[in-house]
C-alpha cells in the first residue's frame, strides 16, 4: 500500500510505500499492559521510618489501676508507643520495600509499540479516541523532512493550519481544565488532553517550534513509546511522521522480533 507524502504547504509530493509494521495486529490488551509497566516504573518508593513512634521506654502499669492498658511514660500518666497516643506510632503506614512497579516481558513490549504504531494508521480509532480529523487527507499523515527545522511557534501554526491538524490542537487547548482533587495542590494543577504526537527523524529545531502548542508531544522514532503512542492506554493518537521517520520504523520494529 502507498501512502502520499504532503508539503509544509500541505500539498502532496511525493509516495511512498507503507512499512509492513502498520500490518501488525491490533493488540488493545498489550498495549495496556506495556503503558501500565512504563508508569508504574517512574512510581518513587516512601514511607515513614520504621521505628517512628517506638522510640520511648513507655511502659503498661497492668491490670487493676482503672485505667487503660496502654504503655505510659514512666512517671507520669501520659500515653505513648500506640497508634492513639499524642507521638504514637502510626497504625497502617505506607511500607517503603513495596514493589509498585508492573513489569512486562521484553518480546511483548516490543509487540504493544509495533501494535500501537498500526494504530495510528486506523482512522476509526483515531477518530474513537477523540480527535478532530475532518480536515486531515490521509491517516497517518506522512509530511516532508523539513518540518524537522522549523524553530518558530508562528511558522508552526501556519504549517498545522494548511496541513489540517490545527483542529485537534485548538480542541486541547479549550479542554483544559482545572484538576481535581489534592493534585492541583502538587505542582499540577491544570490538565491537558493530548493532541498530535509528531515523530521525527531528527530534531532540528521542531521541539522549539511546536513545543508552545498545548497536546503536542514531539519525539525521535528511536524513542517511540506505548505511551507517547497510547497515552492513558487508549491507542490510536494522531501522530504525523516525518519521510525519513516512516522509513526507519521497519529497521527499528521489525516484526516477528
Amino acid at each position: 500500500m502507498k501512502i502520499k507524502v504532503y508539503s509544509l504547504d500541505g500539498e502532496p509530493v511525493d509516495e511512498i510505500k507503507l512499512p509492513k509494521i502498520f500490518s501488525e495486529e491490533y493488540r488493545p490488551d498489550l498495549i495496556k499492559r506495556a503503558v501500565i509497566s512504563a508508569q508504574t516504573a517512574r512510581i518513587q518508593p516512601w514511607g515513614s521510618d520504621p521505628m517512628a513512634g517506638k522510640r520511648t521506654s513507655a511502659e503498661s502499669y497492668g491490670a487493676g489501676r482503672g485505667i487503660a492498658m496502654v504503655p505510659r511514660i514512666k512517671g507520669g500518666q501520659r500515653a505513648a508507643f500506640v497508634p492513639q497516643a499524642v507521638g504514637g506510632r502510626k497504625a497502617h503506614p505506607p511500607k517503603p520495600y513495596k514493589n509498585y512497579h508492573e513489569r512486562i516481558n521484553t518480546k511483548e513490549r516490543r509487540l504493544a509499540i509495533r501494535s500501537a504504531i498500526a494504530a495510528t494508521a486506523n482512522r476509526e480509532l483515531v477518530k474513537k479516541r477523540g480527535h478532530i480529523i475532518d480536515k486531515i487527507p490521509e491517516i497517518p499523515l506522512v509530511v516532508d523532512d523539513e518540518l524537522s527545522k522549523i524553530k518558530k511557534t508562528k511558522e508552526t501554526r501556519k504549517i498545522f493550519k494548511k496541513l489540517g491538524i490545527i483542529d485537534d490542537i485548538i480542541r486541547a487547548k479549550e479542554g483544559r481544565k482545572i484538576r481535581a482533587g489534592k493534585g492541583k495542590m502538587r505542582g499540577r494543577k491544570y490538565r491537558t488532553p493530548k493532541g498530535p504526537l509528531i515523530v521525527v527523524h531528527d530534531d532540528k529545531g521542531i521541539r522549539l517550534g511546536a513545543r508552545n502548542h498545548p497536546g503536542i508531544d514531539i519525539v525521535r522514532v528511536e524513542n517511540l513509546n506505548a505511551e507517547l503512542l497510547a497515552p492513558g492506554t487508549h491507542p490510536g493518537r494522531l501522530t504525523v511522521y516525518t519521510k525519513s521517520a516512516i522509513e526507519k520504523l521497519d529497521k527499528l520494529f521489525k516484526i516477528g522480533v
